[in-house]
């Protein structure tokens, strides 16, 4: 074994046994789970397909896995999906390709990520629904839980982000992120040795939204003081609400 190979062996246990943390810590998996995997193409979630398949493998139960794609041809991104097909077949897990369109959501108008993202979601829901899946995992880490925090303060005036595990549809389904506690840049180092960058999703409104200035900040964040973004992480736990200003009681 080369060296490359026994790092990316290690690498590969490291995350698996995080994100293994993770799934026990937030009681992700049942057994008799039939679980749906939100592939986007990119190198997250085709880390967390590895990491449910070793999950399926490893745990003292069984459970189902089913891997989708939903494409937008009209969206502006490319992907690869022989890529897809190809690591699905070797990990022994079903692979579906299904076809959607944007679709306007409410009165006002929304950017084309937004639309992009909200109508592949529903149809992920949609095809769970159709394959009887109660679960439905998705690839995001703990920047993508400070992004849309930092979002969703400064352009929504409101404090939520994305919790690890989520019922949705009164109790019907529930949303799990295996990856959520990992650190970005351990995931980009296994994908950059597992060449999932150059698989992965590209879109030409990369660079043309909220989401990619948000990012450079915590960089910075992350540039200037170590633990700053990981600590921006665990305050999401850890909120004195006495100690922050509230709206005036109402009085009759």
């Amino acid at each position: 074994m080369n060296e490359q190979v026994k790092e990316i062996v290690a690498l590969h246990k490291k995350i698996c046994r995080k994100a293994g943390v993770t799934i026990r810590d937030h009681q992700m998996l049942e057994p008799g789970d039939n679980i749906l995997l939100g592939l986007s193409g990119g190198k997250d979630s085709m880390i967390m397909l590895e990491v449910m398949a070793e999950r399926r493998a490893s745990l003292p139960f069984n459970f189902d896995l089913t891997a989708a794609h939903i494409h937008i041809e009209t969206a502006g991104y490319t992907v690869n999906r022989v890529a897809m097909e190809s690591l699905c077949q070797k990990l022994n897990v079903p692979f579906v390709w299904k076809e959607a369109e944007i679709e306007p959501v409410g009165k006002k108008e929304k950017g084309i990520c937004f639309l992009c993202s909200w109508n592949r979601r529903k149809s992920l829901f949609d095809l769970a629904r159709e394959l009887d899946a109660g679960k439905l995992a998705l690839g995001h880490h703990r920047y993508d839980a400070l992004e849309t925090m930092l979002i969703n303060m400064i352009y929504h005036g409101s404090i939520s982000s994305l919790p690890h595990k989520l019922s949705m549809f009164d109790g019907r389904m529930q949303l799990i992120r295996p990856l959520l506690d990992m650190d970005e840049n351990l995931l980009a180092d296994y994908a950059g040795k597992r060449d999932f960058q150059s698989e992965g999703e590209k879109c030409r409104h990369v660079g043309n939204n909220q989401r990619e200035w948000i990012s450079e900040l915590i960089a910075y964040i992350e540039k200037n003081h170590e633990t700053g973004a990981i600590n921006m992480f665990r305050s999401m736990g850890k909120i004195f609400e006495e100690y922050l200003p509230q709206k005036k009681a109402r009085t009759s």
